[in-house]
């Protein structure tokens, strides 16, 4: 860095007020973000996840002094800022609106992509999201160590274990950061290799790095401890005065000190004895902080068992409140300091708590969350499969729940979906009744993606068999030829042997001539004197219609197309239509010809 910088960094170092720097993980399901900081934190948070999927925004703050010992390249430089906060978010698609929130939350980011896989939907929709909140990032490209041939040098920086590497290996790195490189110029990203890049302010930064050996870490925290001091000094040093805002986490009841709150505070200043704002299933409440516990340095809120009392907590930073009143709060809603304006504070919280980004329909699933972003990711996911929701809420499943599923009408919507929260005891009971238990199907699970998963291919299956069942009712297109020598009864009703042309061909259809005249109704069908009820084409069969008269209504060696209804046309063409043969194609695109010439809307 130049001289007017340093110089700049020393003002600003000398600041008791520049805020730690908020950096969001964000990627594709299992490429490793846990993982990631499990590697700097020197703990095993990962393994402690759901499905070792991590389902809630947490925090850990890394000292300065961590950093420096862990990147030994950076202990000359003249370093303000206090160290990194990192937001650990949820990696799934269906997590996009938690991402979101801590895309919203976040001064810069790190975009974790396999450098085996490459980018995924996921990752893909992450970087979106900090294109969006026009948040900088950074790639770490993980799972250096699972390329095959790589010899691992633990704890290294990338470049050193790059050099210690056969040519082969080398070249097999090359090409997979370039392979990041164009999915990235795609999306309209210019990016290079760390080490290679000359102007961050223009170019992104990828940091092949494995989080097993620890190799390429301490360049990746240098890179991103080398943005903040280089572009958000400004920012930061402005964003820490007045009262504090922060996100709540999670509820928790401590031993001794009752229901607390995990917050990432990531604007202003809370102290002990601050009047708070914050929404509980109540609705908008105060209470006073009553004492702050921080998580040690390196420590991940969401599972720290040891906290340091403060007197006050200095955004960006993970911190637990404890106050009268807070076990009714909402997880990932908003906290505020009231300061001056408790009315204004706690009108804003009651606005941002309304717009939870959730559509409604008239009629659609039932949902239950245990916080804002999962009942938001839920129905987002929900959404992209065309799947209505009648009601979401945050909150444990009732009785009252159980009984609005059971009015829904459509089968395909009479769903009571929970994630990460209980159903009461008297919901339980009513949920075993037969007149329930018959009528509502019942998701819940810990992990959204595969309670969804169950859900879709529940769905998919019933819809098959109410397909199938609608189907069969379903007037299908068939061609047939009266066959000569073969009139056996001339009327009341004809009886008449003929060859199925094309189609299959079913009993109790209307037929027509190849002009649109009525030619009577199919009544009964036979095949080697046996009655049946469906014939393809090829076969040559004898069959029964009523209303006609041989001579009349059609003649020896004349084309019958079966009548099919205007609505069974509408059905055929637009969702049957990969289901049917070619020759039952043919006849149906004749059979439409027919009618179209007078209104070519027809069956439309």
């Amino acid at each position: 860095m130049g001289k007017k910088t340093a110089k700049k960094n020393k003002n600003v170092g000398n600041s008791p007020h520049i805020r730690t720097p908020i950096v969001c993980v964000l990627g594709h399901v299992d490429h490793g973000k846990t993982s990631l900081l499990d590697r700097i934190r020197g703990s095993s948070v990962v393994t402690g996840e759901a499905g070792a999927i991590t389902q809630h925004i947490g925090a850990t703050i890394v000292p300065i002094d961590s950093i420096v010992n862990m990147s030994g390249g950076m202990k000359n430089l003249n370093i303000s800022i206090p160290g990194l906060l990192f937001i650990d978010t949820p990696g799934h698609h269906a997590f996009t609106t938690l991402r979101a929130r801590g895309g919203a939350l976040a001064d810069m980011a790190i975009v974790v992509v396999d450098i085996n896989q490459n980018f995924q939907p996921q990752t893909i929709e992450a970087i979106q999201i900090l294109r969006n909140f026009k948040t900088p990032f950074v790639v770490a490209a993980t799972k250096l160590d699972r390329i095959h041939g790589w010899r691992p040098t633990e704890k290294s920086p990338f470049l050193k274990s790059f050099a210690t590497q056969n040519e082969r290996v080398t070249l097999m790195v090359e090409t997979k950061i370039y392979d990041i490189v164009a999915v990235l110029a795609e999306h309209g990203f210019s990016s290079e290799r760390y080490d290679r890049v000359s102007d961050f302010s223009k170019n992104l930064a990828i940091v092949p790095v494995s989080a097993h050996t620890g190799e390429g870490i301490s360049d990746l925290l240098m890179v991103l401890i080398g943005l903040a001091q280089r572009y958000m000094e400004e920012a930061l040093a402005l964003t820490v005065d007045g009262p504090g805002s922060g996100t709540v986490l999670e509820v928790k009841e401590e031993k001794g000190l009752g229901a607390t709150i995990d917050v990432i505070l990531f604007d202003g200043t809370i102290r002990v004895g601050d009047e708070i704002a914050v929404a509980t299933t109540d609705g908008v409440q105060t209470t006073k902080v009553r004492s702050l516990l921080q998580p040690r340095p390196m420590q991940e809120i969401l599972v720290e068992d040891r906290f340091s009392r403060v007197k006050e907590v200095i955004a960006a930073a993970g911190v637990k409140v404890s106050a009268p009143g807070l076990d009714q709060v909402i997880a990932g809603s908003p906290v505020r300091v009231t300061g001056d304006n408790p009315e204004e504070i706690k009108a804003s919280i009651a606005r941002e708590m309304t717009e939870i980004n959730v559509t409604l329909s008239p009629e659609g699933l039932v949902i239950k969350a245990d916080t804002i972003g999962a009942l938001e990711a839920l129905c987002k996911e929900l959404s992209a499969h065309e799947i209505p929701v009648m009601k979401a809420e945050v909150g444990q499943v009732s009785r009252h729940d159980v009984i609005e599923a059971e009015t829904i009408k459509n089968p395909l919507y009479r769903v009571l979906i929970a994630f990460n929260t209980p159903v009461l005891p008297d919901a339980q009971d009513l949920l075993k009744e037969p007149a329930y238990s018959e009528m509502i199907q019942f998701f819940s699970g810990n992990v959204i993606y595969h309670i969804l998963e169950d859900y879709l291919e529940w769905r998919n299956n019933l819809k098959r068999i109410m397909d199938q069942k609608r189907f069969e009712k379903i007037i299908f297109p068939a061609k047939i030829v009266v066959l000569p020598g073969c009139v056996f009864r001339q009327n009341n009703p004809a009886v008449v042997g003929v060859r199925i042309l094309s189609g299959t061909l079913r009993t109790g259809v209307n037929l027509i001539r190849r002009d649109g005249r009525k030619a009577g109704t199919l009544k009964t069908m036979q095949l080697r004197k046996e009655n049946i009820q469906e014939a393809q084409a090829g076969d040559e069969v004898a069959i029964s219609i009523e209303g006609a008269t041989v001579g009349r209504q059609f003649d020896v060696e004349d084309e019958l197309i079966v009548n099919i209804p205007e609505k069974h046309v509408k059905i055929l063409e637009t969702e049957m239509l990969s289901h049917l043969s070619e020759d039952s194609k043919e006849v149906l695109s004749e059979y439409i010809n027919l009618y179209r010439r007078e209104n070519p809307f027809w069956g439309k």
